[in-house]
């Protein structure tokens, strides 16, 4: 089978976690202040808060500005659902906002809308689909004019940047994921990062169940979680950290590769508003709208055939939950509507060779042209 996605796991990375197994120091140590600051150091941030997942990062972030019932943030109708379930565990409720078809991304205009209709609106997470980063210019621009905070949903998107600013350091808080389908892992795991020290503060307090980070003496000054990072986490992390540029360079030589090969095909293949704003953390094409309704079917020959596809990512309004609590109908959203049906994950990651990346479109020609 050709993998969707592997991580990219050496003998550094285990010397680097079994040198922590080995100290018995596995919380609270020092690996997780120096993964930090090597954060802080790539992306140009003042402070970098590491926490357990992406999805605690999102969740703080709301927490850290106080997000609260009878809010409203707006958020894309096409992510991962943690995107919007971290705004219904703050009682607020999510805003949705139908995407952009060629980015994937939400779409500027809607957001305009969006902001334009609403009363409650306190916060706005764009999303950087798939390691693509979204007009983040035109976001940034409507939030200010409104004056709405952003906080990145910067997932995929480590390394990715717009007129040389990295995604998650536009807003005002950026927060990214470690998962394994990442290019950097630290097996689960995430961080936030932002200019904003009584952010930060904050944010430190709230990862470690309300404890005063600065105090000489463990005093427990709010209501918090415990959503700290390992050590050993952290320790793999500042050793994927270091190969960041060669495993960004691998999967952009990849997704060229990927784009040459389909370039007479009936798929759209992935578009970026300049080459730095993708990192390709999927490599997610379009089928042709006549064939939306045999997408899923395509995937599963596809993995009868030896390689493991998947869709791109969810219609998150028209999840059952969002859809009996909030009421939405397909229609509602209709670019979501017609990406989410025809959206194809394909392998992509540092094990693949130029081969597998032929046989994988061999196949998917095979069911598509």
């Amino acid at each position: 089978m050709i993998r969707l996605a592997a991580p990219d796991i050496d003998d550094d990375d285990i010397a680097a976690v079994s040198g922590v197994l080995r100290s018995g120091q596995l919380v609270q140590g020092r690996e997780v202040a120096s993964f930090e600051a090597e954060v802080c150091a790539l992306l140009g941030s003042s402070h970098a808060v590491a926490v357990g997942s992406c999805t605690a990062a999102l969740h703080l972030a709301l927490l850290a500005l106080g997000i609260r019932p009878g809010d409203e943030v707006i958020v894309p109708a096409f992510s991962w659902p943690a995107t919007a379930n971290v705004v219904v565990f703050c009682g607020a409720t999510p805003v949705f906002v139908d995407i952009d078809e060629q980015s994937f991304a939400m779409d500027s205009a809607g957001l305009s809308r969006a902001i334009s209709s609403g009363n409650r609106i306190r916060a706005i997470i764009p999303v950087h689909p798939f390691g693509l980063m979204a007009d983040i210019r035109r976001v940034m621009s409507e939030a200010r004019t409104a004056g709405i905070p952003v906080i990145e949903d910067a997932a995929c998107a480590l390394g990715a940047s717009i007129d040389g600013r990295p995604a998650g350091r536009w807003g005002t808080m950026g927060c990214f994921s470690f998962h394994p389908r990442k290019a950097v892992t630290t097996g689960e795991g995430g961080v936030i990062v932002t200019e904003d020290p009584v952010s930060a503060r904050r944010l430190r307090m709230l990862r470690n169940h309300g404890q005063d980070p600065d105090a000489p003496s463990p005093d427990f000054v709010m209501a918090g979680l415990n959503q700290r990072m390992t050590d050993f986490q952290a320790a793999l992390g500042r050793s994927q950290l270091r190969k960041l540029p060669a495993l960004l360079t691998g999967r952009r030589a990849m997704a060229q590769r990927y784009d040459e090969l389909l370039g007479d095909s009936t798929v759209r293949t992935p578009t970026a508003i300049e080459p730095s704003a993708h990192v390709y953390q999927s490599y997610v094409v379009l089928l042709r709208r006549e064939r939306s309704g045999d997408r899923d079917a395509i995937i599963a020959q596809m993995r009868a055939a030896g390689v493991e596809a998947s869709i791109g990512t969810h219609h998150i309004p028209l999840l059952r939950y969002y859809r009996t609590t909030f009421g939405y109908h397909a229609g509602d959203f209709p670019v979501t509507d017609t990406v989410a049906s025809r959206a194809i994950a394909l392998p992509l990651h540092s094990r693949l060779s130029p081969d597998d990346q032929a046989r994988v479109v061999e196949v998917l020609r095979e069911l598509t042209d």
